[in-house]
């Protein structure tokens, strides 16, 4: 499903979710009250701003007595989303933050990545899929990045641990040139990047975290491991997570040792493609 007609599909959900909330004559916030959401949630729902998690469609279901149509609605409209299904709602959300931290500690964070260091992950963990799917995958993440071209909203934090500097995803050329686009970024000042040392130890958390935070909404929190993510809105997890990686942050390198390692690990793996 292309773009344009993704954003429709989404638009006649809220459409018809407003439609029916109306016609039973419950407002947004006693709507949002009988699905343990905030009002203002189901007003970005309506407006096709933010989209509900499935148990949140099914509660909608339930609330307006209609028969499972948005829980169906969802399940159709995520499985033809570019995502995959535990990742499809943070994708969305960070198109309206205005704070992520990510951390990452075995590859190069999804928005930083170049297109030939993200064919290679797609192929390595897809072994036989298609060029269609590659592709479409690729620059779906391409498109992902776009929201770095603004200096300001999101602003952007990404620590790495330093095994992510000596892998070398689809060669060591591909990762080279991954690794002093990343640099490009911390100097033109895209994103603050740090790296966590091997010398620090083991990490506070052993699986990418990312962190939002938005204008009109609650922070959140995003955890994903090989085959699998969470999306956590629970305060206290959420500041659970904000520990943790205020934890990964005081034990990594500052900005700018961070920025030395990452061009002199680039170097090293220029060198390797000149010997070989």
């Amino acid at each position: 499903m292309a773009n344009g007609s993704r954003k429709a599909a989404w638009e006649f959900f809220g459409a018809e979710l407003k439609r029916r909330r109306e016609n039973a004559g419950i407002t947004q916030v006693e709507l949002g009250s009988r699905v343990f959401v905030s009002g203002g949630y189901i007003g970005q729902f309506e407006q096709a701003i933010r989209k509900p998690q499935r148990d949140v469609a099914e509660r909608i279901d339930e609330a307006l007595q209609t028969d499972g149509i948005f829980e169906r609605m969802w399940r159709q409209l995520i499985k033809e989303q570019r995502y995959a299904e535990y990742f499809a709602h943070a994708a969305e959300l960070e198109r309206l933050a205005t704070k992520i931290c990510d951390w990452e500690p075995s590859v190069i964070p999804g928005l930083l990545q170049t297109p030939a260091y993200t064919k290679a992950l797609v192929v390595a963990t897809h072994p036989f899929a298609t060029d269609e799917f590659i592709e479409e995958r690729v620059t779906a993440r391409g498109e992902r990045s776009e929201i770095l071209k603004d200096a300001t909203t999101p602003e952007y934090w990404a620590i790495v641990h330093e095994t992510v500097l000596r892998m070398p995803v689809g060669g060591p050329q591909v990762t080279a040139e991954a690794l002093e686009h990343v640099a490009s970024l911390a100097r033109r000042r895209k994103v603050v990047l740090q790296v966590l040392p091997f010398s620090a130890g083991a990490p506070a958390n052993n699986g990418s975290l990312r962190l939002m935070e938005f204008d009109d909404a609650p922070p959140t929190a995003y955890t994903e491991s090989s085959f699998s993510g969470s999306l956590l809105d629970d305060p206290a997890v959420v500041k659970r997570a904000s520990r943790a990686y205020d934890l990964i942050r005081g034990a990594a390198l500052s900005p700018d040792a961070s920025l030395a390692l990452i061009e002199s690990a680039a170097e090293d793996l220029r060198r390797c493609t000149r010997t070989t």
